[in-house]
């Protein structure tokens, strides 16, 4: 049986990150000094050589994804790649061995009925296959808001009824939510890491067939120097017109690109966070995160922990696995424009302080790549939108200004040369190296009828494709202009916070689109009068990037209906192979969210009221309270008398959120709740005796 441990593909996959580095290097060169050329043509100023650097600066992404791109097209045309991880599993049969396995949701004040179905549906799914007692499935609560925490209690208790082994589920809420979503796994590993071989880490929003959840413990299984393994996680459930872009895009554009990104990054890949198994012993000993010197935003905790917990497991000699053939691992985007911004923001933070890692001793070359990459996905917008305004300032200058024919100390003049030309060839030649991956995906979806037929047929996938593309389009310079945003705010020393992310069909109102874009909005009149009034010409070339601007509020509106999603979906445009034929696991998920609605859990608002009110619901708050028996010292409870008697006197709605959080904490609070509910049933029964 071949594993990954054959000494020769250490040596290929050298060759092939060689290869893939002469690519990129020889092609960023050729069009580093083509554009310097043209540049230099009527001579050089400061003005041009500070563009020359950003232009360089922002050029090497691109290049780098687009040779990632087509060197995974090429390899998926020939049949895919013979050494990717999940064909390890070809000679493993459905009996291979599974040891313990714990599948992990952190959530942080999510809702309920979404993250409860996502859990049922994988548990129905995992106990399908049979293999359903390797496994516990653990909700990890750092939920803070009181409502929705009774609410998870609830649903949890609602679904134990429901299942047939609930001793596999468990559900438990931190009483401090330290370190975030990294403390919360640390807090895992410490309580339970040693019952588990392996962990599948879950988001609030993931869910993954039991299927896939077995193969990913086989690939560890069948591959014991591998520390973690990625599946990719495929986005459903949009039907916004926002969501429904992005979603397509993925499944569209995303197999070529992860093809691509398997042949040069081997056994070095990245860890998105979530969808993915992890070895535990390797991970505890080694994945520990330092925390940055300084004060947030650039220190403190690390809030993107996942490049640099796949580059810690690769610097202690173990491998970290992009699983590119795997399926059945999915996600959910935001849904419109705002709420994929908002995700944005704390991403960016986190992406920034890799800065502060990037030499870090031991760490293997293409994690720093990894890193590296991640800080341009941000620092890349207000580089290019200070590019293109340097571009307009040098435009204006030129055609304004006056040409000196004759330079100091010299009989010849110098002629003003036009660069027209060259200039459209090379914009030609960028829009070509940021548009032909995705063309690539076309050609490669069209090669077969069954893969053109999993996006509703192949004109419908052309259609889709273009559509995307125009789209895209116009929501980039926004997108761009709120991720400089986030850059300057959080250089400027304002942390982003914690907050939960937008997972719903959320839509957004004229009056916050209008609120959230008017800069975008005048900023896009303003450029366009300006190059109109100046320089015409250029006015054109920048006309999409103009158009995204003038545009943002009603771009932003329009893109998060439903309605025009669905109208979208009807015409056969951006649909997923998951909707032509819904998996198994999709279906439990749909099911079980419309069945949930009909729960009491699911409409309670007033957490703390409920547990005043309904015995059952105190009883089971009180059974799953975290470090129930923890002693508190005079001053806390002489806050907690005093949180009482204010809860006494003006009722639930009285308190804060924060205020009711520390009486549910109250153990003795919750205990003189039960004993008064049971005192008054005593005097019902006493009274109606005595009649």
């Amino acid at each position: 049986m071949k594993t990954l441990l054959a000494p020769r593909r250490s040596l290929s996959i050298l060759v092939r990150r060689s290869c893939f580095a002469f690519l990129v290097s020889l092609t960023v060169l050729l069009i580093s000094w083509w554009t310097f050329t043209i540049l230099e043509v009527n001579g050089l100023n400061t003005l041009k050589i500070v563009s020359f650097i950003l232009f360089n600066v922002l050029l090497l992404p691109i290049v780098l994804s687009f040779w990632t791109a087509v060197i995974g097209f090429v390899v998926q045309w020939k049949g895919g790649d013979p050494w990717e991880v999940t064909r390890t599993l070809q000679n493993v049969g459905s009996n291979g061995s599974i040891p313990s396995t714990a599948v992990i949701m952190p959530v942080y004040n999510e809702d309920p009925v979404r993250v409860f179905a996502g859990v049922k549906a994988t548990y129905q799914d995992l106990e399908e296959t049979g293999q359903l007692n390797h496994f516990d499935l653990y909700i990890l609560s750092d939920t803070t808001d009181p409502d929705i925490w009774v609410r998870e209690e609830m649903a949890f208790a609602s679904l134990q009824k429901e299942v047939s082994h609930p001793e596999r589920l468990i559900y438990r809420n931190r009483r401090e939510n330290q370190d975030r979503k990294i403390g919360n796994i640390a807090d895992f590993c410490a309580a339970w890491g040693d019952r588990y071989t392996y962990m599948i880490l879950f988001d609030a929003d993931s869910i993954m067939s039991g299927a896939s959840l077995i193969k990913l413990v086989h690939l560890m299984e069948q591959n014991p120097n591998v520390g973690i393994v990625q599946a990719p996680p495929f986005p459903v459930n949009r039907m916004t017109l926002f969501g429904r872009l992005y979603q397509f895009a993925v499944h569209a554009y995303s197999v070529i690109f992860f093809a691509g990104l398997n042949f040069w990054q081997g056994g070095a890949a990245n860890y998105w966070g979530h969808n993915a198994i992890i070895r535990i012993r390797p991970f505890m000993e080694h994945c520990r995160l330092p925390k940055l010197p300084g004060k947030q935003p650039l220190g403190g905790s690390i809030l993107s922990h996942d490049f640099v917990e796949a580059a810690f497991m690769r610097r202690a000699g173990w491998k970290v696995y992009l699983a590119t053939e795997l399926r059945g691992s999915y996600e959910e985007l935001p849904s419109s424009l705002i709420g994929y911004a908002a995700r944005d923001r704390r991403w960016c933070q986190g992406n920034l302080q890799h800065t502060r890692l990037l030499f870090t001793p031991g760490l293997h070359f293409v994690n720093r790549v990894h890193l590296l990459m991640g800080v341009m996905s941000y620092l890349a917008s207000p580089l290019w939108l200070l590019l293109l305004l340097l571009t307009t300032i040098e435009g204006i200058r030129e055609h304004l200004g006056k040409h000196a024919y004759f330079a100091v100390r010299s009989l010849f003049p110098s002629w003003q040369i036009s660069i027209q030309r060259q200039a459209g060839v090379l914009f030609a030649v960028m829009i070509g190296l940021l548009l032909l991956p995705k063309l690539l995906s076309l050609i490669y979806h069209l090669r077969t009828r069954q893969r053109a037929d999993g996006f509703a047929g192949g004109v419908k996938l052309g259609l889709s494709v273009l559509t995307e593309m125009l789209c895209s389009v116009l929501l980039a310079p926004n997108l761009a202009l709120l991720q400089s945003r986030f850059v300057i705010s959080i250089l400027m020393g304002r942390s982003a916070g914690w907050d939960c992310q937008d997972r719903g069909d959320a839509e957004t109102s004229f009056s916050e689109a209008i609120r959230r874009h008017w800069t975008a909005t005048l900023l896009g009149v303003a450029w366009s009068g300006l190059l109109l009034w100046t320089v015409p010409k250029l006015f054109w070339w920048f006309a999409p990037v103009l158009a995204g601007f003038r545009f943002a509020v009603p771009l932003s509106a329009w893109s998060s209906r439903k309605s025009l999603g669905k109208r979208f979906r009807k015409a056969g445009l951006f649909v997923i192979p998951e909707e032509i034929e819904p998996p198994a696991v999709l279906q439990r998920l749909h099911e079980t969210l419309k069945a949930a609605q009909e729960h009491s859990w699911a409409v309670t608002r007033d957490g703390l009221l409920k547990v005043m009110e309904d015995p059952k619901t105190a009883g089971l708050h009180l059974s799953l309270l975290p470090d129930a028996a923890q002693p508190k010292d005079p001053i806390q409870q002489h806050y907690l008398e005093g949180l009482k008697l204010k809860l006494f006197r003006n009722g639930a709605g009285g308190l804060s959120p924060l205020e009711k959080r520390q009486l549910l904490l109250d153990p003795t609070f919750v205990r003189g709740l039960l004993r008064e509910r049971e005192a008054a049933q005593e005097r019902g029964v006493s009274e109606i005796a005595s009649h």
